[in-house]
């Protein structure tokens, strides 16, 4: 009965924890050109991808899964559903400050008109 008891409250403790989550729509919101750098940081954190264009101009990228509805929420069966999409803010700064500010979000609904097209070979 102690068992049950123990895991009954583990799975309890387990299904309250959860990461915090990032409203990427809102946060490209926050940044506008002309932020500075540190803005940028302050606002959105470390970038989840970094990369130099040219000696002065570098690329943030920020990105986070879209979850399904309610299964994806489930712990221990949540990190087997695949994400339904991506959101994703693309920065690009020049020097010190934002040059641009891109927000897209991807589906997998995007891709449906793969199966409304015949795909024929052209002669």
């Amino acid at each position: 009965m102690r068992v049950l008891l123990v895991l009954t409250t583990v799975l309890l403790l387990v299904g309250c924890s959860s990461k915090p989550v990032r409203h990427l729509a809102s946060d490209a919101a926050l940044i506008q050109p002309g932020t500075p750098r540190t803005a940028v940081l302050q606002y959105l954190g470390e970038p989840d991808g970094h990369r130099w264009v040219s000696p002065t101009v570098e690329e943030f990228v920020y990105y986070e899964d879209q979850k399904r509805a309610f299964f994806s929420q489930v712990p221990l069966i949540g990190d087997w559903i695949p994400p339904k999409g991506y959101e994703m803010i693309l920065l690009t700064l020049e020097g010190e400050k934002v040059s641009s500010c891109e927000f897209r979000t991807f589906n997998e609904d995007d891709q449906d008109w793969r199966d409304d097209f015949t795909w024929e070979d052209e002669q």
